[in-house]
Protein backbone atom coordinates (compact mmCIF):
# COMPACT_ATOMS: atom_id res chain seq x y z
CA UNK A 1 0.00 0.00 0.00
CA UNK A 2 1.29 3.41 -1.15
CA UNK A 3 -0.55 6.55 0.42
CA UNK A 4 -0.30 10.14 0.03
CA UNK A 5 -1.84 12.58 2.75
CA UNK A 6 -4.84 15.02 2.02
CA UNK A 7 -4.65 17.97 0.46
CA UNK A 8 -3.20 20.37 3.13
CA UNK A 9 -1.55 18.14 5.31
CA UNK A 10 1.88 17.29 4.35
CA UNK A 11 4.26 20.51 5.27
CA UNK A 12 1.43 21.37 7.80
CA UNK A 13 4.56 21.67 10.89
CA UNK A 14 3.85 25.10 11.12
CA UNK A 15 1.68 27.43 13.12
CA UNK A 16 -0.70 30.11 11.66
CA UNK A 17 -0.56 33.93 11.42
CA UNK A 18 2.36 35.91 10.18
CA UNK A 19 5.15 34.83 12.62
CA UNK A 20 4.79 31.17 11.34
CA UNK A 21 7.27 32.22 8.93
CA UNK A 22 9.72 33.69 10.97
CA UNK A 23 12.70 31.68 11.59
CA UNK A 24 13.78 32.87 15.64
CA UNK A 25 16.60 30.42 15.68
CA UNK A 26 19.14 28.54 13.54
CA UNK A 27 16.49 25.86 12.36
CA UNK A 28 13.96 26.73 9.77
CA UNK A 29 10.40 24.71 10.58
CA UNK A 30 10.26 20.66 10.53
CA UNK A 31 9.06 19.69 7.23
CA UNK A 32 6.71 16.70 8.72
CA UNK A 33 4.96 16.73 11.71
CA UNK A 34 3.75 13.56 13.19
CA UNK A 35 1.69 12.45 15.96
CA UNK A 36 2.88 8.84 17.25
CA UNK A 37 0.39 7.53 19.94
CA UNK A 38 0.80 3.68 20.93
CA UNK A 39 -1.14 0.76 23.24
CA UNK A 40 -4.87 1.71 23.70
CA UNK A 41 -5.65 -1.38 24.35
CA UNK A 42 -9.51 -1.67 23.98
CA UNK A 43 -11.92 -4.02 24.94
CA UNK A 44 -15.60 -4.14 23.61
CA UNK A 45 -17.94 -3.06 25.76
CA UNK A 46 -15.29 -0.85 27.09
CA UNK A 47 -15.02 -3.40 29.72
CA UNK A 48 -12.22 -2.11 32.32
CA UNK A 49 -8.91 -3.63 31.19
CA UNK A 50 -7.60 -5.46 33.84
CA UNK A 51 -10.47 -4.61 36.26
CA UNK A 52 -9.32 -1.15 36.57
CA UNK A 53 -8.21 1.08 33.79
CA UNK A 54 -11.49 2.64 31.77
CA UNK A 55 -9.31 2.74 28.01
CA UNK A 56 -11.72 4.10 26.05
CA UNK A 57 -11.54 7.20 28.88
CA UNK A 58 -7.94 7.69 28.50
CA UNK A 59 -7.95 7.53 25.02
CA UNK A 60 -10.38 10.23 24.76
CA UNK A 61 -8.71 12.33 27.06
CA UNK A 62 -5.23 11.90 24.97
CA UNK A 63 -7.47 12.73 21.79
CA UNK A 64 -8.66 16.32 23.19
CA UNK A 65 -5.05 17.06 24.38
CA UNK A 66 -3.78 15.87 20.34
CA UNK A 67 -6.79 18.46 18.93
CA UNK A 68 -5.79 21.08 21.75
CA UNK A 69 -2.01 21.63 19.97
CA UNK A 70 -3.78 23.15 17.40
CA UNK A 71 -1.35 21.80 14.45
CA UNK A 72 -1.95 19.47 11.16
CA UNK A 73 0.63 16.63 11.52
CA UNK A 74 1.52 14.66 8.17
CA UNK A 75 0.23 11.32 9.98
CA UNK A 76 -1.27 10.36 12.57
CA UNK A 77 0.34 6.80 14.16
CA UNK A 78 -0.63 4.43 16.38
CA UNK A 79 2.46 1.84 16.84
CA UNK A 80 -0.12 -1.35 18.00
CA UNK A 81 -1.81 -2.70 20.41
CA UNK A 82 -4.82 -1.14 19.82
CA UNK A 83 -7.18 -3.56 21.61
CA UNK A 84 -6.52 -6.22 23.77
CA UNK A 85 -7.95 -9.01 22.65
CA UNK A 86 -8.59 -8.51 19.05
CA UNK A 87 -12.46 -8.13 19.27
CA UNK A 88 -14.20 -6.57 16.32
CA UNK A 89 -16.01 -4.46 18.37
CA UNK A 90 -13.03 -3.09 19.89
CA UNK A 91 -11.76 -2.29 16.71
CA UNK A 92 -15.43 -0.59 15.50
CA UNK A 93 -15.37 1.65 18.81
CA UNK A 94 -11.15 2.67 18.04
CA UNK A 95 -12.18 3.66 14.82
CA UNK A 96 -15.22 5.71 15.87
CA UNK A 97 -13.24 7.62 17.82
CA UNK A 98 -10.33 8.62 15.36
CA UNK A 99 -11.83 9.10 12.18
CA UNK A 100 -13.69 12.11 13.24
CA UNK A 101 -10.59 13.59 14.37
CA UNK A 102 -8.44 12.64 11.82
CA UNK A 103 -10.54 14.23 9.35
CA UNK A 104 -10.70 17.22 11.68
CA UNK A 105 -6.81 17.54 11.73
CA UNK A 106 -6.94 16.30 7.86
CA UNK A 107 -4.08 13.79 8.77
CA UNK A 108 -3.82 10.11 7.59
CA UNK A 109 -4.04 7.67 10.20
CA UNK A 110 -1.54 4.98 10.22
CA UNK A 111 -2.15 1.86 12.25
CA UNK A 112 0.38 -0.68 13.22
CA UNK A 113 0.12 -4.29 14.34
CA UNK A 114 0.10 -5.44 17.85
CA UNK A 115 0.73 -8.36 19.99
CA UNK A 116 -2.38 -7.82 21.52
CA UNK A 117 -4.02 -7.38 17.90
CA UNK A 118 -5.15 -9.81 15.50
CA UNK A 119 -4.28 -9.33 12.28
CA UNK A 120 -7.99 -10.84 10.62
CA UNK A 121 -9.86 -8.46 12.39
CA UNK A 122 -7.83 -5.36 12.12
CA UNK A 123 -7.27 -5.66 8.35
CA UNK A 124 -11.21 -6.13 8.11
CA UNK A 125 -12.74 -3.47 10.81
CA UNK A 126 -9.46 -1.10 10.49
CA UNK A 127 -8.46 -1.33 7.03
CA UNK A 128 -11.16 -2.51 5.05
CA UNK A 129 -9.11 -5.41 3.71
CA UNK A 130 -9.67 -8.94 3.78
CA UNK A 131 -9.50 -10.76 7.06
CA UNK A 132 -6.42 -13.40 6.26
CA UNK A 133 -3.36 -13.57 8.75
CA UNK A 134 -1.49 -11.46 6.42
CA UNK A 135 1.20 -9.28 7.70
CA UNK A 136 -0.57 -5.74 8.24
CA UNK A 137 2.16 -3.56 6.52
CA UNK A 138 2.03 -0.49 4.43
CA UNK A 139 3.99 2.72 2.74
CA UNK A 140 3.40 5.56 2.96
CA UNK A 141 4.43 8.44 1.38
CA UNK A 142 4.14 12.10 3.59
CA UNK A 143 5.57 14.80 1.29
CA UNK A 144 8.49 13.30 0.84
CA UNK A 145 8.97 11.49 4.07
CA UNK A 146 9.01 7.70 3.73
CA UNK A 147 6.86 5.93 6.51
CA UNK A 148 7.23 2.21 6.40
CA UNK A 149 4.79 -0.13 8.70
CA UNK A 150 5.65 -2.92 9.81
CA UNK A 151 4.41 -6.02 11.15
CA UNK A 152 6.45 -7.53 14.23
CA UNK A 153 3.25 -9.89 16.07
CA UNK A 154 3.47 -13.13 15.65
CA UNK A 155 0.19 -14.79 15.76
CA UNK A 156 -0.47 -16.76 19.11
CA UNK A 157 2.41 -15.37 21.04
CA UNK A 158 3.24 -11.87 22.75
CA UNK A 159 6.88 -11.56 21.57
CA UNK A 160 8.14 -10.23 18.42
CA UNK A 161 9.53 -11.27 14.60
CA UNK A 162 10.22 -10.34 11.46
CA UNK A 163 9.66 -13.46 8.85
CA UNK A 164 12.12 -13.82 6.15
CA UNK A 165 9.12 -12.56 3.50
CA UNK A 166 8.74 -9.23 5.51
CA UNK A 167 12.19 -8.28 5.24
CA UNK A 168 13.10 -9.12 1.72
CA UNK A 169 9.83 -7.34 1.23
CA UNK A 170 11.32 -4.66 3.47
CA UNK A 171 14.68 -4.63 1.71
CA UNK A 172 13.30 -4.38 -2.18
CA UNK A 173 11.21 -1.21 -0.62
CA UNK A 174 14.56 0.43 0.71
CA UNK A 175 16.25 0.10 -2.55
CA UNK A 176 15.48 2.99 -3.72
CA UNK A 177 15.80 6.22 -1.46
CA UNK A 178 12.95 9.04 -0.80
CA UNK A 179 13.50 12.58 -0.95
CA UNK A 180 13.52 12.96 2.88
CA UNK A 181 14.55 9.32 3.82
CA UNK A 182 12.44 7.05 5.63
CA UNK A 183 10.74 6.24 9.02
CA UNK A 184 10.01 2.66 10.27
CA UNK A 185 6.86 1.97 12.62
CA UNK A 186 6.56 -1.26 14.30
CA UNK A 187 5.52 -2.15 18.27
CA UNK A 188 7.97 -4.09 19.59
CA UNK A 189 11.41 -1.86 19.81
CA UNK A 190 14.38 -3.07 18.80
CA UNK A 191 15.72 -1.98 22.52
CA UNK A 192 17.14 -3.62 25.42
CA UNK A 193 14.39 -2.70 28.35
CA UNK A 194 14.93 -3.00 31.79
CA UNK A 195 11.91 -4.50 33.08
CA UNK A 196 12.60 -8.13 32.94
CA UNK A 197 9.07 -8.90 31.61
CA UNK A 198 9.87 -7.03 28.60
CA UNK A 199 13.14 -8.78 27.33
CA UNK A 200 11.26 -11.98 27.54
CA UNK A 201 8.73 -10.81 24.67
CA UNK A 202 11.31 -8.72 22.98
CA UNK A 203 11.82 -8.55 19.00
CA UNK A 204 13.53 -11.82 18.12
CA UNK A 205 16.80 -11.68 15.68
CA UNK A 206 17.34 -8.33 15.76
CA UNK A 207 20.73 -8.60 14.06
CA UNK A 208 18.31 -9.61 10.64
CA UNK A 209 16.77 -6.65 10.65
CA UNK A 210 20.16 -4.59 11.16
CA UNK A 211 21.58 -5.92 8.09
CA UNK A 212 18.44 -4.75 5.97
CA UNK A 213 18.52 -1.31 6.93
CA UNK A 214 22.28 -0.83 7.16
CA UNK A 215 23.43 1.71 4.42
CA UNK A 216 19.67 2.69 3.56
CA UNK A 217 17.68 5.97 3.87
CA UNK A 218 15.84 5.27 7.43
CA UNK A 219 16.05 7.76 9.89
CA UNK A 220 13.92 6.58 12.70
CA UNK A 221 12.10 4.19 14.25
CA UNK A 222 8.81 4.43 16.32
CA UNK A 223 7.40 1.91 18.54
CA UNK A 224 5.42 1.05 21.58
CA UNK A 225 4.53 -1.97 23.46
CA UNK A 226 6.76 -1.24 26.58
CA UNK A 227 4.01 1.15 28.18
CA UNK A 228 6.83 3.88 29.25
CA UNK A 229 8.66 6.48 26.99
CA UNK A 230 12.55 5.91 26.26
CA UNK A 231 14.68 5.99 23.44
CA UNK A 232 17.78 4.73 22.46
CA UNK A 233 19.76 3.61 18.76
CA UNK A 234 19.42 0.61 17.09
CA UNK A 235 22.37 -0.28 14.62
CA UNK A 236 23.01 3.25 14.44
CA UNK A 237 19.43 4.30 13.67
CA UNK A 238 17.82 6.46 16.59
CA UNK A 239 14.22 4.90 18.19
CA UNK A 240 11.90 6.29 19.87
CA UNK A 241 9.24 4.83 21.81
CA UNK A 242 5.60 6.43 23.16
CA UNK A 243 4.03 5.23 26.08
CA UNK A 244 0.70 4.03 26.50
CA UNK A 245 -2.88 5.67 26.00
CA UNK A 246 -4.26 3.18 27.96
CA UNK A 247 -1.83 2.71 31.21
CA UNK A 248 1.81 3.09 31.95
CA UNK A 249 4.41 1.22 34.02
CA UNK A 250 5.37 2.93 37.58
CA UNK A 251 9.19 3.12 36.46
CA UNK A 252 9.63 4.61 40.19
CA UNK A 253 9.60 0.90 41.95
CA UNK A 254 12.30 -1.67 41.55
CA UNK A 255 12.27 -3.27 37.74
CA UNK A 256 11.43 -6.50 39.15
CA UNK A 257 8.25 -4.94 40.59
CA UNK A 258 7.02 -2.44 37.89
CA UNK A 259 3.85 -2.65 37.30
CA UNK A 260 0.67 -0.52 35.60
CA UNK A 261 -0.52 2.83 36.90
CA UNK A 262 -3.55 4.63 35.70
CA UNK A 263 -1.34 8.00 34.93
CA UNK A 264 1.35 9.49 33.49
CA UNK A 265 -0.27 9.14 30.12
CA UNK A 266 1.44 10.50 26.84
CA UNK A 267 2.09 10.69 23.38
CA UNK A 268 5.14 11.97 21.26
CA UNK A 269 5.04 15.18 18.80
CA UNK A 270 7.51 13.84 16.00
CA UNK A 271 9.03 16.89 13.69
CA UNK A 272 11.09 15.70 10.67
CA UNK A 273 13.73 18.28 9.75
CA UNK A 274 16.45 18.16 7.22
CA UNK A 275 18.92 16.59 9.79
CA UNK A 276 17.16 15.99 12.28
CA UNK A 277 14.36 14.53 13.79
CA UNK A 278 12.76 15.46 17.70
CA UNK A 279 10.45 13.28 19.96
CA UNK A 280 8.68 15.70 21.93
CA UNK A 281 6.70 13.82 25.32
CA UNK A 282 3.58 15.26 25.24
CA UNK A 283 1.54 14.27 28.88
CA UNK A 284 -1.88 14.21 29.01
CA UNK A 285 -2.61 15.72 32.37
CA UNK A 286 -5.12 18.54 33.84
CA UNK A 287 -2.70 21.15 35.69
CA UNK A 288 -2.68 24.84 35.87
CA UNK A 289 0.18 26.28 33.34
CA UNK A 290 1.13 29.45 33.73
CA UNK A 291 -0.03 32.40 31.01
CA UNK A 292 3.42 34.03 30.39
CA UNK A 293 3.93 33.12 26.70
CA UNK A 294 1.03 33.19 23.95
CA UNK A 295 0.45 33.95 20.33
CA UNK A 296 0.34 37.20 20.80
CA UNK A 297 3.95 37.24 22.99
CA UNK A 298 5.60 35.13 19.69
CA UNK A 299 3.65 37.91 17.53
CA UNK A 300 5.63 40.50 19.39
CA UNK A 301 8.98 38.78 19.24
CA UNK A 302 8.44 38.16 15.55
CA UNK A 303 8.11 41.80 14.85
CA UNK A 304 11.64 42.30 16.11
CA UNK A 305 14.80 42.34 14.87
CA UNK A 306 17.08 38.91 15.69
CA UNK A 307 19.54 41.32 17.99
CA UNK A 308 16.27 43.12 19.26
CA UNK A 309 15.05 39.29 20.59
CA UNK A 310 17.96 38.53 21.85
CA UNK A 311 17.74 42.28 24.15
CA UNK A 312 14.54 41.42 25.07
CA UNK A 313 14.34 38.01 25.88
CA UNK A 314 18.20 36.39 26.59
CA UNK A 315 19.69 39.36 28.18
CA UNK A 316 19.29 38.80 32.19
CA UNK A 317 18.86 41.75 33.78
CA UNK A 318 21.18 43.34 36.07
CA UNK A 319 20.88 42.76 39.81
Amino acid sequence: MVTTPPPGAAGASGGVGPAASVQFGQYPPARQTILHLSDTHLLAGNVPLGGRYDTAANLRRTLVAVERLGIRPDAIVFTGDLTDLGEPAAYRALRAEIDPVARRLGAPVIWVAGNHDERPAMRRELLDRDPTEEPVTGVWDLGGLRLIALDTTVPGWHHGDLDDEQLAWLGAELASPAPHGTLLAMHHPPLPSHIPLFDILELRDQSRLARVIAGTDVRGILAGHLHYSTSGTFAGIPVSVAAATCYTMDLARPAAEVNGMDAGQSFHLVHVYDDTITHAVVPVVDAETGEYFSAAWVERMAALTPAERLEAFSRKPKR
